[in-house]
Order: structure tokens, then C-alpha cells, then sequence
């Protein structure tokens, strides 16, 4: 019989619909058993843990890191399987934040809901019972965090929501599903296993500021969080990497004095490269890292955790950009 556990932390697919809106009234037990009514999940013995009651757009980093320490705790317990329900506005961003704490094989999976406890028509049961089956299967040992959702498996690195209210609200635009679970049982594409760096007992992060790029955006979003005292700036640029002139330089100053640059695409899928002089190109140059496929997002949580454990510029590049050629993602 195996050992799984769920951890129930909130979000939609807790939340029952009042006056006023959404609320978190629903724990593990109450998800656990919605679940069982989807599917038969045979001898699998699911222990209900209740770790966190918010919705996510309120989790904070510190509040990351602490159910971090609970995935460990149930792991080093015995837990063969580990299963995350919570809320879909952060869950990419939790998904890469637990990645990056995550070691060994048991598996971590993440899911939730579009529709509340209590819609006539919810989703979270079916997402949940998948996600269980997906832990519980062989297949998921050492694929690391993963994320469940409207049958699919999707890799932590690279996940977004894509759809604001439709079921299907996940996707890993340039890397794709890595399973499926559904009617026909579990089954595995493809696995993504990647490194843990992030050590145990961080209680918070370094800031590190995301920089949207926009038509004749100027410099001062980029001054003001260098003045507010952000350790790393995180670029959105456009297409494959690039922003406005004044954005440039500015970066560009402040990566002489030794302030770390990543750069992303706001487009949504696809890498990033340095191609245009006073553009990418010159970012690049300058040594700006270039990350890959991640989102704005996710790269700023891996240069945030990079900065917790780095403080030397090119040392904070270098364990950039080895951590994102392990996983897969075009960087230079």
C-alpha cells in the first residue's frame, strides 16, 4: 500500500462561493473525499494534512519556503508521494520555487481548480484524483515537482497559466506535457528531472525586481528599483530579448557596478538570445544572463534563490546559467 500525502493550502478548488465572494472553507479530508468519488484509487493509503487556508494571489516567498520545509518533513516521514492542492493566480510560481528546494524521488504534484468546491461542475475533484494517481504511479519517481491539471502532467520548469478562467488553465509552452491521466490510467512522455540548489531553512528571499518592457518604455522603472534596493533585476523584454534604448543603458550601468540582469521574453513562449546590438545583444555582452524559456516570474524566483546562496557577480551568473543548461533551457 502506498503512502501519499495531501496538503491542502487553499485556493479555488477550497473555496465555497458567499456573499462578498470566494472563501477557503474546504480542507484536505473534505478534498480527499470529493476525490475518491472520481476514480477508485485502489490501495493507495492518502494521509489529509491542512498546511496553509489563503488564497494565492496572498501567499508571500516566506510562506513558499515554509511549505518547503513541509514537503521535505513528509518526505524524510516516509511519504512516497506528495500532493499539493492550491491556488492557480502563484502556482507556477510556487511550482518553480519548490523545484528549485526539491531533492530526491519522491514526487511532488501540484494541482487545483478553476471552478470552486461548491460549483456544480467543478474540476478540482478530477485534478485532484489525477494528481493522486500521478504521485502514486512508478512513473513519477524522480521526475521532481511536476504540476496536474485538466488531465495533463506538466513540468514545473516553464509552466504557466496560459487561460484566465478556462479548465485547461496550464500549459509548458515549448516543452509540453510529460504524462497524461485520464480514463486510460497514467502515462508518461518524457522526464525533466532537474537539480536542487535552494538549501533548507531560508525563511525569505533577495528582491529582485521584474522590469516590464512596453512601447518607449523609459528608465525609471529600472532606476526606482535600484534605489528601493533590489539585489537583481529580471528583464521582460520584447520578442527574444530585447528594450527600449533608455532601458538598455540603464542596465547596462547597472551591470558594470555588478547588479545581476536576466532577461526573458513577455511573449510567452520561446527562448531568449542576445541578437541586436543596443538591444540584446549589448545586454548580453555585458553579461546579462539570457533565461531561456522561463517567464519573467520563474526567472526571478531562480535569480532571487541564486543571490540567497551567491554574492560575487560572475559567480551569481555562472550558477545561473549552469542551472538553466541542466534543465534544458536555451541560455547564454
Amino acid at each position: 500500500m502506498r503512502h501519499l500525502v495531501l496538503l491542502a493550502t487553499g485556493g479555488t478548488v477550497a473555496t465555497r462561493s458567499r456573499s462578498g465572494g470566494r472563501r477557503v472553507e474546504a480542507g484536505a479530508a473534505d478534498l480527499l473525499h470529493a476525490a475518491e468519488r472520481v476514480w477508485d484509487l485502489g490501495d493507495l493509503r492518502v494521509e489529509p494534512r491542512d498546511a496553509q487556508s489563503i488564497v494565492s494571489f496572498a501567499a508571500t516567498v516566506p510562506d513558499v519556503l515554509t511549505l518547503a520545509d513541509t514537503v521535505r518533513q513528509a518526505s524524510s516521514d516516509g511519504a512516497e508521494g506528495i500532493v499539493i492542492t492550491h491556488g492557480t493566480d502563484t502556482l507556477e510560481e510556487t511550482a518553480f520555487l519548490l523545484a528549485l528546494a526539491h531533492e530526491g524521488q519522491t514526487p511532488v504534484v501540484l494541482t487545483g481548480a478553476q471552478r470552486p468546491f461548491d460549483d456544480p461542475a467543478t474540476d478540482g475533484p478530477r485534478n485532484v484524483a489525477a494528481a493522486l494517481r500521478w504521485a502514486a504511479a512508478p512513473e513519477a519517481a524522480g521526475t521532481g515537482v511536476t504540476v496536474v491539471f485538466a488531465d495533463q502532467v506538466l513540468p514545473a520548469v516553464g509552466v504557466r497559466k496560459v487561460r484566465s478562467l478556462e479548465l485547461a488553465a496550464f500549459a509548458a509552452p515549448g516543452r509540453g506535457p510529460i504524462g497524461h491521466v485520464d480514463e486510460l490510467g497514467v502515462r508518461a512522455h518524457a522526464v525533466s528531472p532537474m537539480a536542487p540548489f535552494l538549501p533548507p531553512g531560508l525563511t525569505d528571499l533577495p528582491r529582485v525586481d521584474v522590469i516590464a518592457q512596453y512601447l518607449g518604455a523609459d528608465a525609471g522603472a529600472v532606476e526606482a528599483a535600484a534605489s528601493l534596493g533590489a539585489r537583481g533585476l529580471v528583464l521582460a523584454g520584447f520578442g527574444a530579448g530585447n528594450a527600449t534604448p533608455a532601458t538598455t543603458r540603464a542596465c547596462l550601468r547597472l551591470l558594470a557596478d555588478g547588479m545581476p540582469v536576466l532577461v526573458t521574453s513577455r511573449t510567452g513562449e520561446g527562448p531568449v538570445a542576445g541578437l541586436y546590438a543596443e538591444g540584446g545583444a549589448a545586454l548580453a555582452e555585458a553579461g546579462a544572463v539570457m533565461a531561456g524559456d522561463l517567464s519573467p516570474w520563474q526567472a526571478r524566483l531562480l535569480l532571487a534563490a541564486t543571490l540567497a546562496v551567491e554574492s560575487e557577480p560572475d559567480r551569481v551568473r555562472t550558477h545561473c546559467l549552469r542551472w538553466l543548461r541542466g534543465v534544458g533551457a536555451a541560455a547564454g
